[in-house]
């Protein structure tokens, strides 16, 4: 069976909230509502959603700055947005969509367009990334492998996930704090862990046409 898709819906008004739960699970999708930025946030940390609904008219950060941030994490960045909101202007809808948004619908809305409208946007949705490929490397994600020059390596789970972001951030330099975030996440204790775990990487990619470069101060590029 098909899994259902996951909505994430943000509101300050509790009754609208009530109305998306109701229809959109009446329709087959999962829920989760929020009233604020901090709720979304947080729970964003575990679990992404297929598709966002958001408010501008929010307490706290509006609609407008929660859509930027979206965007500018590279695990949301390709996740339909819904703007909702009272106001109507042309202006408003055209803010919302220069900022990223993927479609924009007023209140008040019938159900059965706000359906319509979220599953037109699934359909259309970009489909995640699961090969990367530079030079002569290749991470494919989907069978959890790595290769040099066609050749199999054998990583161990943070070595890989350490190469899959550089190689899917290729030529581009990332810092320290925002690579050991990325693969230990927040609490990643002692940082002398991402030199030995790129140490390794440079040895077992030796025979490679790319390599890691140390920016000094800042952090590393593959290259």
């Amino acid at each position: 069976m098909e899994n259902k898709k996951l909505v994430y819906a943000v509101d300050d008004e509790a009754a609208i909230l009530e109305v998306y739960t109701y229809a959109l699970e009446g329709a087959g999708f999962d829920v989760e509502c929020f009233t604020d930025a901090d709720g979304l946030f947080a729970a964003l940390k575990t679990k992404k959603p297929d598709i966002f609904i958001l408010d501008i008219m929010l307490e706290g950060l509006d609609g407008y700055e929660i859509l930027k941030r979206l965007r500018q994490d590279s695990e949301c960045a390709d996740i339909p947005v819904i703007m909702v909101s009272a106001k109507g202007d042309e202006i408003d809808k055209v803010k919302g969509l220069n900022l990223g948004a993927d479609d924009y619908i007023s209140k008040p809305f019938g159900v059965l367009e706000l359906v319509a409208r979220i599953n037109a946007k699934l359909r259309t949705a970009k489909k995640p990334q699961n090969k990367f490929v530079y030079k002569d490397i290749v991470v494919d994600d989907d069978k959890h492998e790595a290769s040099v020059n066609g050749e199999k390596l054998t990583l161990t789970l943070k070595q890989y996930e350490l190469l899959k972001l550089l190689v899917s951030s290729s030529e581009k330099v990332l810092d320290r704090d925002f690579i050991l975030d990325s693969v230990w996440g927040e609490n990643y204790g002692e940082t002398r862990t991402l030199d030995i775990h790129i140490g390794d990487l440079r040895r077992l990619l030796s025979s490679s046409q790319a390599e890691i470069t140390t920016i000094r101060g800042v952090g590393y590029v593959l290259k």
